[in-house]
């Protein structure tokens, strides 16, 4: 049995970049920074940050793009990949990523307002409707059924 799952609560470390490929598919990616705090043997606590590589792709990435920005909270489930590469000087060259199948945002930023529908005029605003107040009638407890 194989299992390549990935979970990370952290926060962006800078903006997402966009970008389309030739096929039209929409992809972005960007750094996540993970923490972790402990104590080591002498009793001290310490923290340590961990950075990913982040690509999302399709309609995650279009969401990504329009809502995160540098320092939000976001939560990501995907799986792990490793690319390799020449570079100009011959050298090989390796970036693990996590592929994001799954993406949940974090609170959003105080001041700063998530794109909604435009707020109508006073005159477009409906009149108030009344509406009827229904009472319940008294039960009598013999009339419940058990």
């Amino acid at each position: 049995m194989n299992l390549n799952k990935v979970f990370l609560i952290g926060r962006l470390t800078n903006n997402p970049q966009p970008k389309t490929l030739p096929s039209g598919t929409q992809v972005c990616s960007f750094g996540l920074a993970t923490g972790r705090f402990f104590t080591d043997k002498a009793g001290q606590k310490k923290q340590e940050t961990e950075f990913h590589n982040m690509v999302l792709f399709g309609r995650l990435a279009e969401i990504a793009s329009q809502y995160l920005t540098k320092g939000s909270l976001v939560f990501i489930e995907g799986r792990l990949r490793t690319r390799n590469w020449q570079d100009q000087s011959g050298n090989q060259r390796y970036r693990t990523e996590v592929i994001a199948e799954r993406l949940q945002l974090g609170p959003k930023p105080a001041g700063k307002s998530i794109p909604s529908e435009p707020i109508p005029q006073e005159k477009e605003i409906p009149q108030k409707e009344e509406i009827p107040i229904i009472e319940e009638e008294e039960i009598n407890p013999k009339d419940i059924p058990f």
